[in-house]
């Protein structure tokens, strides 16, 4: 039985990794912050909270890191851990590069230590490519971050690529763009939206403040894009990864999707509001998932439009279930 540690299995796709990785047969292991305080809502919701080993790591602790190795003795490493908002990123920079650049280098360094046969992926993201200007990213795209957020992962990105060709360490960067699911916090945009379109259909709410509706980004399915992260650690060679659509489209159309789906013209209930804006954010992303395709064999089922309305289904669910 092969075995993985997720780490930072608690959030959004740590728990569908987590499942789909318990489908293929896998001995799962994950981590938190602090795991006895941690209620893994993510896990419970997907009913595999009996089905994982949990133990506490502190990424920023290299002591907790090769406990947690030693611990989970894994053949692949999924490191998803690290402060994951954009936006709480500028209220938290500090935080924000510690937990994402140093967390990465200790785990690089344990593995390393511990004679390297552990494959990692490493969870980069399309924040890293900043503003693209209508320009679809490859991998060999430049990166131009402009959020303390993706200052972070290109610093963990390139660590991990630097490991790779140091020391031979198995360690594939997934740069995956924008991936939403029902286990989205509301404090995502995305999850806002849909779960006020839920609200809002059921007369609970009545109208929906957002920021800036021109952004523009490729939207994917959550439960999809861990695969493609197991995907990149059964190849031959490790190498970066973009994970995405290839397809980008609007907040604005994202809204309009979400509120269709219940029945509702969107206009009558969402305002747009300057200052939920953030200090920088990007105004077009997008990827070019043409490698993905090619040497993994992975390619997007679902778009925009289909997770908006998936999203939306879910937490029409979750209004009922809560009157």
């Amino acid at each position: 039985m092969r075995r993985a540690l997720i780490c930072g299995i608690g959030g959004q796709d740590g728990g569908y990794l987590a499942r789909f990785l318990l489908d293929k047969g896998y001995a799962v292991f994950g981590t938190s912050r602090d795991a006895g305080n941690n209620d893994f809502q993510s896990l419970k919701r997907l009913g595999l909270h009996s089905r994982v080993s949990l133990t506490s790591m502190a990424p920023t602790d290299f002591r907790s890191v090769h406990a947690a190795i030693e611990w989970s003795s894994p053949d692949e490493i999924y490191a998803l851990s690290g402060q994951s908002s954009v936006g709480l990123s500028f209220e938290q920079p500090a935080q924000t590069l510690e937990s994402i650049v140093l967390g990465t280098l200790n785990l690089l360094e344990a593995v390393r230590l511990q004679g390297g046969a552990a494959r990692i992926y490493h969870a980069s993201s399309s924040e890293c490519f900043g503003d693209l200007a209508g320009v679809p990213a490859t991998e060999l795209s430049a990166f131009r971050p402009c959020s303390p957020y993706g200052v972070a992962k290109t610093s963990a990105h390139l660590l991990v690529a630097s490991y790779r060709k140091a020391y031979g360490l198995f360690a594939a960067n997934g740069i995956l763009f924008n991936h939403e699911s029902p286990l989205r916090p509301e404090r995502f945009v995305t999850r806002k939206i849909t779960a006020a379109a839920a609200r809002i259909a059921a007369g609970a709410q009545d109208r929906l403040r957002l920021g800036n509706l021109d952004i523009v980004r490729d939207w994917g399915w959550a439960p999809e894009y861990v695969e493609a992260m197991w995907r990149m650690l059964q190849v031959e060679t490790p190498d970066d990864f973009i994970v995405a659509t290839g397809q980008s489209r609007s907040l604005e159309d994202f809204v309009r999707a979400a509120f269709e789906s219940v029945d509702l013209d969107w206009r009558e209930h969402v305002e747009s509001d300057a200052s939920l804006g953030r200090p920088a954010d990007l105004q077009w992303s997008g990827g070019v998932p043409d490698k993905a395709e090619q040497v993994l064999g992975w390619k997007a089922a679902r778009h925009m439009p289909d997770v908006a309305r998936l999203m939306v289904e879910a937490d029409r669910v979750g209004t009922e279930q809560g009157r």
